[in-house]
Order: structure tokens, then C-alpha cells, then sequence
């Protein structure tokens, strides 16, 4: 997970996108939940997308979208060249939505890419500002794609020192407490630095589900505490499955570990636990997730925080 927020001026730089190939949204698609991911960008070509990526999205600080400008939606809109697309730099968006769209194979998905790309295939920077955007785009969109939860591995961990290390000063609180209150839930990984004090941003936002990562125990199953994944036991929500098979660009499959995995994960848990008791709130989902966790330890402590969407489904 890339970490850096500086500000600089980069020159506008123009890209000629692969060719589009995603599904879009019907009166038909729509009635299945989508999961509406933010991250890098998309190989929306593979097989594992089709007929479930219901919408492409571009929303930058920089006019590097494929038409040229920071906004733009519909197929073809989160892809790149394919040799930047695999690229450390952004393949990191079709590995967590390959691995989302294989924990709920009943629910669409909603991609939005939030880093641009210079001439040269790098990462352009993505800020507050960037995440705002988003947010009030599925909002205004909520309703149209039918989007029942929202996943962002993207973060920083270092915004603020101190005992106050989550800012709050801008829109992004405001937003995730909106979505909450239409009962949608924004998940967001921990992220992978080893610091058992502190999570990243956003995170760290009181209304946003933060999740850890676990990895494989002694029981031969994914219910020990992952050793990098972060933590701050008054902020962190839940952990779950920190590995997964993914794909990548191309279409290669891949081991992929994280708590950038883990979230896709978990809201694809929460989506699969709506869908299977539709009259329940937000609230209600919540805490029932909560009293069906199961016991995870790991060098930062024992807690009850390990999603268990099945037992959740069947209490």
C-alpha cells in the first residue's frame, strides 16, 4: 500500500487506455448488491469481472483519466496500458477486486480509481481531497447501482504524530457518517507497518470499519493476528482472512497478503450477511458480526474481533 501524500505539480501527461470490455449497469444487474471498491485500477477484461463490474469510475486530483480530464464514468473509464496497469504501482486494484469478487460470488462491483499516472507509469498523488470525491460519488450513486457496501485499501500512516494521529479535519469523517446513516459501511485496512498503537487513515475514522488482517495458525486455518497487521483495539473493528488467491493484470493468479486484502473481504462478508437477512439495520448487522466473532491472538494481544460471516448467517 502506497503511504505518500506530497504535494507537487506534475505535468499533465496523456495515456492511451487498453481497450474497455466491462459490463454496465441494467435494470437486471442492479438488483444484485454491489460492493463499491476505490483503489488503483482495473484489468476489468478478465474473466473473473464479467457480468459483475456494473460501473467504471475515474475521480483524480490530475487530468490523467482516460479522456483527458479528473472525472470520468462508464467502461473503459479505471483501465491503463496494460504495462502500467501490471505495474507494482497499479495492479494493486485488480488483485483486491479479484479477491473480493471470489469471497461473494453474488454481488456486483463498482470500481473507482483514485491514483493517476504520469508519462513514465508512476503514481500521481492522491490526498483527502481524492477520497471525498469518491465518497460523495457513491452516495449520489448509491441508489442507482444498488451499492450495499464500500471497501478502500488506500492509506497513510503517518498523517499526524501524537496521541492525535487520525486527521479529521476535512470531509471524509462527514461522508463515511453519511453513508452510515443509509446504511452502508465504508471498510478500510489497518495497514501493514507492525504498529500495534496505531492504524492508518482513514481507518482511524471512528465510523469507518477497520479491518485487520489474520494469517494461518497453528490449526492450520486463518485465525491468527497477521505479525505486520496493525492495530488500535479502541478503532479496529474486525480481522479476517490476511491472504488470498488474486489476480492480477493479464491474468496471472497470484498469492496476495494484507490487510488490503482483508478488507475487500470482510465487506464482501457483510454484503453476504445482508443479503441473507435483508430486514436488518446497519446497526443490527454490525453487532451481530460482532457477537459471532470468533477468538484470534497475535503479538498484539487476544481479542474477539475474527469475522464469521457464517455464523452470523446462521444465528
Amino acid at each position: 500500500m502506497n503511504k505518500k501524500y506530497v504535494m507537487a505539480v506534475m505535468a499533465i501527461l496523456l495515456i492511451t487506455p487498453i481497450a474497455a470490455n466491462g459490463a454496465i449497469r441494467t435494470e437486471a444487474n442492479v438488483q444484485t448488491p454491489a460492493l463499491a471498491i476505490i483503489d488503483t485500477a482495473i484489468d476489468s477484461s478478465l474473466p473473473i469481472f464479467q457480468g459483475r463490474i456494473i460501473q467504471e469510475v475515474c475521480i483524480l486530483e490530475w487530468n490523467t483519466c482516460p479522456n483527458k480530464t479528473s472525472f470520468m464514468e462508464d467502461p473503459g473509464s479505471a483501465i491503463l496500458p496494460l504495462d502500467i496497469l501490471a505495474s507494482r504501482d497499479f495492479n494493486h486494484g485488480t488483485q483486491v477486486s479479484s479477491i473480493a469478487a471470489n469471497a461473494n460470488k453474488n454481488m456486483n462491483i463498482v470500481f473507482i480509481r483514485m491514483i493517476g499516472n504520469t508519462s513514465t507509469g508512476s503514481r500521481q498523488i492522491a490526498g483527502p481531497r481524492t477520497v471525498e470525491m469518491a465518497l460523495q460519488w457513491i452516495i449520489t450513486n448509491q441508489q442507482k447501482y444498488n451499492i450495499q457496501a464500500v471497501s478502500i485499501s488506500q492509506g497513510h500512516h503517518n498523517l499526524k504524530g501524537g496521541m492525535d494521529y487520525c486527521p479529521l479535519n476535512n470531509k471524509v469523517p462527514a461522508l463515511i457518517g453519511s453513508l452510515k446513516n443509509i446504511g452502508v459501511p465504508v471498510f478500510s485496512a489497518v495497514g501493514n507497518d507492525r504498529d500495534y498503537q496505531k492504524i492508518d487513515w482513514p481507518s482511524c475514522i471512528p465510523d469507518t470499519i477497520a479491518v485487520g488482517a489474520t494469517m494461518v495458525g497453528a490449526s492450520g486455518k486463518q485465525d491468527e493476528i497477521a505479525i505486520y497487521s496493525n492495530n488500535d483495539n479502541a478503532l479496529l473493528d474486525f480481522f479476517t482472512d490476511g491472504s488470498a488467491r488474486a489476480y492480477v493484470p493479464g491474468g496471472a493468479e497470484v498469492n496476495a497478503a494484507g490487510t488490503s486484502m482483508s478488507a475487500p473481504i470482510a465487506a464482501a462478508k457483510w454484503i453476504a450477511v445482508k443479503s441473507a437477512k435483508p430486514n436488518l439495520s446497519y446497526d443490527q448487522i454490525y453487532q451481530l458480526l460482532k457477537n459471532t466473532s470468533k477468538p484470534t491472538r497475535g503479538r498484539q494481544g487476544y481479542f474477539t474481533k475474527l469475522l464469521d460471516a457464517e455464523a452470523a448467517i446462521n444465528g
